[in-house]
């Protein structure tokens, strides 16, 4: 049991993104902890009034339909906050996520959530901190051996194939090769169109992520508003991905979202 001398709230939202400034709160659950040891539960889904992107449904199990009939976050608001009080704050990645889209969406609905304010414990970054993610701890959670010789340039190598060997029996069927590993490729699961992040799909829209029209406007509607900066970003010092994004843009193609068909 933890010992504990203030009220603690342990949060974990599902979203349908991880776009903080866009996207919206799906389900949201807490657990508060007292000092007497007594744990109270919160956990309620919430309609976002949006769409659910496939990805989302797939990774939470919530679909459109799940959410139908579910209050909208400013319905719930008051009673979230209520929840919280003035407890301190934990959860896994809280501080780079949950509590940053939580403070947006009830800011979204006309209150004040000052979680800088309090202490918070984010267990992911006790973790990063204490527990290594190298090669050696990789070959020793798929391999079972201890990487001897470590930066070898040919012992990491050995290592690494085995690594991947194990990876495919882990995580594949036995019969598949390496290419079945493609699945896993991060990229797949951020919604970003370019390596350099900055266009990035949000509910199927594409969204520009620096300059003037930062995330306020799609592609479509900056091709309608200014022509002008789309061609600044042809000739202008940007990737040849970005460069060809803009030129089809200004000749009306744009691209669509992975998971759609055109």
């Amino acid at each position: 049991m933890l010992k504990i001398t203030k009220n603690l709230v342990i949060i974990d939202l599902e979203t349908t993104g991880v776009w903080i400034e866009q996207d919206k709160i799906i389900e949201i659950a807490m657990i508060k902890c007292l000092p007497s040891r007594e744990r109270l539960t919160y956990d309620k889904r919430v309609n976002p009034e949006m769409n659910i992107p496939k990805i989302v449904t797939d990774l939470t199990g919530i679909s459109n339909e799940d959410i139908s009939n579910s209050p909208k976050f400013r319905e719930i608001v008051n009673e979230v906050l209520e929840f919280i009080g003035d407890a301190d704050l934990a959860g896994f990645n809280v501080e780079r996520f949950d509590l940053p889209l939580l403070k947006r969406e009830i800011e979204d609905a006309g209150l004040k959530f000052d979680w800088q304010n309090r202490n918070i414990y984010d267990a992911q970054k006790v973790y990063h901190i204490n527990e290594k993610r190298d090669l050696s701890a990789a070959y020793e959670f798929y391999c079972k051996k201890n990487l001897e010789n470590a930066h070898s340039a040919l012992a990491d190598t050995t290592a690494t194939l085995e690594i991947l060997e194990a990876q495919i029996e882990k995580y594949c069927s036995p019969t598949d090769g390496i290419n079945a590993l493609s699945e896993f490729n991060y990229r797949n699961n951020v919604e970003f169109y370019d390596e350099e992040g900055k266009f990035r799909w949000w509910n199927g829209k594409l969204y520009m992520m620096f300059g003037k029209y930062a995330k306020k406007y799609t592609i479509q509607e900056i091709a309608k508003r200014d022509k002008g900066y789309l061609e600044w970003i042809s000739s202008a010092n940007f990737s040849s991905e970005i460069k060809d994004l803009a030129d089809k843009a200004l000749q009306g193609k744009f691209p669509v979202y992975p998971n759609e068909k055109p």
